[in-house]
């Protein structure tokens, strides 16, 4: 009978230890429930999160492509006027340099002609005028010589180039 009354003791705490069993495993099975719910929640934050991220990446490589594309614009437009300044500033050092050529010369001739008034004036009645004896040329025959008359001078009548830009003096 001992044997009997050990075995249905027995199998009462068997029918206890399953009952708990099951509740831990009710238990157990509730915790993984939350914390896969949980966990899935976790992910949904993170995915919008990194979606968001990707979102102001994007506008923002959008802003800088449109900030990029300004300043080639205004680099474009500056290079553009650059050039046209250096072309206008090189058009007007030509004509200075020809400017300063032709006073040169037109200083050359008054000296000469000076020279030439101070020699025909002087008391020796002679001299050395621009390669002429003046005591054996008179004045009105080297006036006519083309060195000293400057009308006879064709380098002197070219006429000074400009630029056909009518742009040439706005800023």
């Amino acid at each position: 009978m001992a044997s009997s009354s050990g075995t249905s003791s027995g199998s009462s705490t068997m029918v206890t230890n399953s009952g708990s069993d099951e509740d831990l495993q009710a238990l157990m099975n509730e915790r993984k429930r939350k914390r896969m719910i949980s966990n899935r929640e976790s992910a949904r934050r993170s995915r919008m999160r990194k979606q968001k991220h990707l979102d102001d990446l994007v506008a923002q490589v959008s802003q800088l492509q449109n900030e990029n594309h300004q300043i080639l614009t205004r680099v474009s437009i500056t290079t553009q006027r650059y050039l046209n300044v250096e072309a206008e500033n090189s058009v007007l050092r030509a004509q200075a340099n020809e400017l300063s050529h032709r006073l040169q010369s037109l200083n050359d001739i008054i000296d000469s002609l000076n020279g030439c008034n101070n020699n025909i004036g002087g008391g020796d009645g002679g001299g050395d005028c621009g390669g002429f004896n003046v005591a054996m040329i008179g004045f009105n025959e080297m006036v006519d010589h083309s060195f000293i008359n400057p009308f006879n001078l064709a380098y002197l009548n070219q006429p000074i180039m400009a630029s056909a830009d009518n742009n040439m003096f706005q800023y």
